[in-house]
């Protein structure tokens, strides 16, 4: 059986705690396709996939990375 990670959502809170941004930098991003577009769960709350959270820490690791070894 294969080890999958149980998909999560986390809040802008919790997002804010991930990554060096404020809530309107988030947004900005997001709209410029930078960073992950939150979900729409209800009429007034959003959430973003921790899955897409995470991949998105990670490729901005990687790219900083390859920045310092080039």
């Amino acid at each position: 059986m294969a080890d999958t990670k149980p998909i999560r959502f986390l809040r802008l809170t919790e997002v804010q705690k991930r990554v060096p941004y404020s809530r309107s930098s988030i947004y900005h991003l997001a709209s410029l396709g930078e960073f992950p577009k939150p979900l729409n769960l209800g009429a007034r709350a959003v959430a973003w996939l921790e899955s897409d959270i995470d991949e998105w820490i990670a490729a901005r690791v990687a790219k900083g990375r390859a920045a310092v070894s080039a």
